[in-house]
C-alpha cells in the first residue's frame, strides 16, 4: 500500500521537474536571443539613419568639388576628368563598411535590403564601383573624413599615411572587413596607447615600423579637422554621403541605384 501511495506522488514530481526544465530551458533561450538582437543593434545603427529626411540642399557645381584635388587630400585622379566624386566616411561607421564592399557580415547583419549580390542579394556596393570607374580613367576620386559613428580617428589617420606610401587601398579594404570593423570599434577605439594593435593588423598590407612612426606623431591628426569642415560645405548630413559632380547621395545607397543618376556625366 505504501509503494502505490508513493508512485502517483513520483510521476506528479516528475512532471513537475519537466515542467520546470521546460520553463528554464525557454528562459534561457529566450535570454540569449535578447542578447543576440541587442549586439547587433549595438553594430548597426537603424537602417532609416543611414537614408536621413532631406534637408535643404547646397547648391553644388562642379567647381567646388575641384578644391579636393590636391596633393593635400587623398585622391585618385585629377580635376579635369569629367566625372568628380567626393566619398565623406567613417571607418567606425557600420554603412560606410556595408558600402565598401568587403564586410557581407555586417552587410547581412543590416537585412535583405543591403546584402550583397556576391552573397545572394540586390545590394551592389558603390565603393569598388567607384574604383573601377577612377581605374578606367573615367572618374576621379577624394576620399574625406567626417565623424559618423566616433571610432574612427585612428584608423582614419591610417589610411592618410598609406596614402602617403601609396598603399590607401590596400590598407582601406583591409580595415573594411568584419574583422577590422570589429578592431576599430572595440579595440582600438582612438586610444593611442592601442596603436600597436592597429599596426599590427595591417602589418600585411605596410611598413609597420613607418605606420607606428607615423601615427604616433599625428602626422595627419589635423587633415582630419579639416575634412570634417568641408564635409558640411557638401551637404553632408551623415555617412557614408557621396557626392558625384553635382548629385549628392546621403546614405548607403546601392551603386544601382546611383548608376542612371551618374551616367550623364559619363558621356
Amino acid at each position: 500500500m505504501k509503494k502505490e501511495k508513493k508512485e502517483p506522488q513520483n510521476s506528479f514530481k516528475n512532471i513537475t521537474y519537466y515542467f520546470i526544465g521546460i520553463i528554464i530551458l525557454l528562459g534561457v533561450v529566450s535570454t540569449l536571443i535578447l542578447l543576440r538582437i541587442n549586439k547587433i543593434e549595438k553594430r548597426v545603427d537603424k537602417i532609416e539613419s543611414y537614408f536621413p529626411t532631406p534637408q535643404p540642399t547646397i547648391a553644388l557645381n562642379k567647381d567646388s568639388l575641384k578644391k579636393f584635388f590636391t596633393k593635400d587630400f587623398i585622391h585618385f585622379g585629377d580635376d579635369k576628368r569629367k566625372l568628380l566624386i567626393v566619398e565623406v566616411s567613417d571607418p567606425s561607421c557600420p554603412f560606410c563598411h556595408i558600402a565598401a564592399g568587403h564586410n557581407p557580415e555586417l552587410a547581412g547583419q543590416a537585412g535583405e535590403r543591403f546584402k550583397y549580390q556576391s552573397e545572394g542579394g540586390n545590394y551592389l556596393p558603390p565603393v569598388p564601383e567607384i574604383k573601377k570607374l577612377v581605374d578606367d580613367g573615367k572618374a576621379s576620386f577624394v576620399f574625406i573624413y567626417a565623424n559618423g559613428h566616433g571610432n574612427g580617428e585612428l584608423a582614419t589617420q591610417a589610411m592618410y599615411c598609406a596614402y602617403e606610401k601609396g598603399k590607401f587601398w590596400e590598407v582601406h579594404d583591409k580595415l573594411m572587413t568584419n574583422d577590422g570593423y570589429n578592431l576599430i570599434n572595440e579595440q582600438v577605439r582612438n586610444d593611442p596607447q592601442n596603436i600597436d594593435k592597429l599596426v599590427e593588423f595591417l602589418t600585411s598590407e605596410i611598413d609597420s615600423q613607418f605606420l607606428t612612426q607615423c601615427l604616433e606623431s599625428k602626422k595627419y591628426a589635423d587633415r582630419l579637422t579639416r575634412d570634417q569642415q568641408l564635409a558640411l560645405s557638401l551637404g553632408f548630413q551623415g555617412t557614408p554621403h557621396f557626392v558625384f559632380n553635382t548629385k549628392t547621395f546621403p546614405g548607403a545607397y546601392s551603386f544601382t541605384d546611383m548608376k542612371s543618376e551618374i551616367e550623364p556625366f559619363l558621356k
